[in-house]
């Protein structure tokens, strides 16, 4: 396993960035670790929904999990509201902006190769798991 960290800096979307970043290092079968930061607007999945959700309020990031590949990320996000401390969660969609950081830990395994491949089944691509 290699692990890699960063800082996403205000105005940043994580999505993208995590995209990028998966590019750049040629992240094959990588996992997030750990996440800690705060968002300014946030933009979900909820479960079993097929619409985005925008939420234009302050969160805390309280959880950040998932897959990362070549084909496509798989990232669930928890969300602390900054105004009472509810919390929302959903898959992780683009316009997650940072508010003031997010620091992320990244691993990419040196033993698998990850892959998304549509599922009829489920009706999304779905993750593959091969050896290097």
């Amino acid at each position: 396993m290699e692990t890699f960290a960063f800082r996403l800096k205000p105005g940043q979307d994580i999505k993208k960035e995590l995209e990028k970043f998966i590019t750049s290092n040629n992240v094959e079968a990588g996992y997030i670790l750990t996440c800690v930061g705060s968002l300014e607007k946030a933009a979900l999945r909820l479960a079993g929904e097929d619409v985005v959700e925008t939420f234009d309020e302050k969160f805390e990031v309280v959880s950040l999990v998932g897959t990362l590949s070549q084909d496509g990320v798989h990232i669930h996000i928890s969300l602390s509201r900054f105004k009472d401390g509810s919390v929302i969660g959903g898959h992780l969609k683009e316009g997650c902006i940072i508010h003031t950081t997010a620091e992320i830990v990244i691993a990419k395994s040196k033993k698998f190769i990850f892959s998304r491949k549509f599922d009829e089944d489920t009706g999304f691509k779905e993750l593959e798991i091969g050896d290097k």
